[in-house]
């Protein structure tokens, strides 16, 4: 880890705890060695930071590219393994780097649902995480994190009370027979795949 990741990586974990008793439930599922997607439900800007501590080493990320723009942010960002997307459209270019990152044996964080969502539910998932696995065959480790939108809301402000908590799932590894190009929607299934797998975790 960098320093300004690794000072975010610690910060992030220790006001999580002070403030919202943050915990991660079956921390040891993470495979934590050789390419690995964590696939995550989507509730606030706090998702990410909080994710990363489900890793021992450094995680990459999407974030929107407009935040590349913001003063400081757009220094700090790249610092942090963030790679900016263009929230109009499919961004090829974000897909391609994460493919990349993930050929080179690292670990990066993808929101199947491709946004925040609205109102605390979870929300379909977008074949963009479908892709990434079929180029790549990297296993994929889901997780849900409850209680992040009732502190941060898409349209609200933070509060700096609540409780937040990761549980993870158990590991998903993809066979030749699932990747078997069988029609237009095979990243969609894939995609959809994990998103159940996300859907069906619930708080021990």
């Amino acid at each position: 880890m960098n320093f300004y990741y690794s000072l975010g990586y610690h910060l992030s974990r220790l006001l999580a705890r002070l403030f919202y008793g943050f915990r991660i439930i079956h921390r040891e599922r993470v495979i934590q060695t050789g390419p690995v997607i964590l696939a995550m439900n989507h509730q606030s800007f706090l998702d990410p930071p909080l994710a990363g501590n489900a890793c021992d080493r450094p995680i990459f990320f999407l974030a929107k590219k407009s935040l590349m723009d913001v003063p400081i942010l757009g220094w700090l960002l790249p610092k942090l393994n963030v790679i900016p997307v263009s929230v109009e459209g499919s961004d090829r270019s974000a897909l391609k780097a994460l493919i990349r990152i993930l050929r080179a044996n690292e670990c990066a964080l993808v929101f199947p649902e491709g946004s925040r969502t609205p109102d605390g539910t979870l929300q379909p998932a977008q074949p963009g995480l479908g892709l990434v696995i079929a180029k790549t065959r990297a296993p994929v480790v889901p997780m849900r994190i409850f209680g992040a939108h009732e502190v941060w809301p898409i349209h609200g402000k933070v509060r700096f009370r609540g409780k937040i908590t990761i549980v993870v799932g158990a590991p998903i590894y993809f066979s030749d027979v699932d990747l078997t190009d069988d029609g237009k929607d095979l990243y969609q299934r894939l995609s959809q795949r994990v998103m159940d797998a996300i859907a069906a975790i619930q708080l021990p």
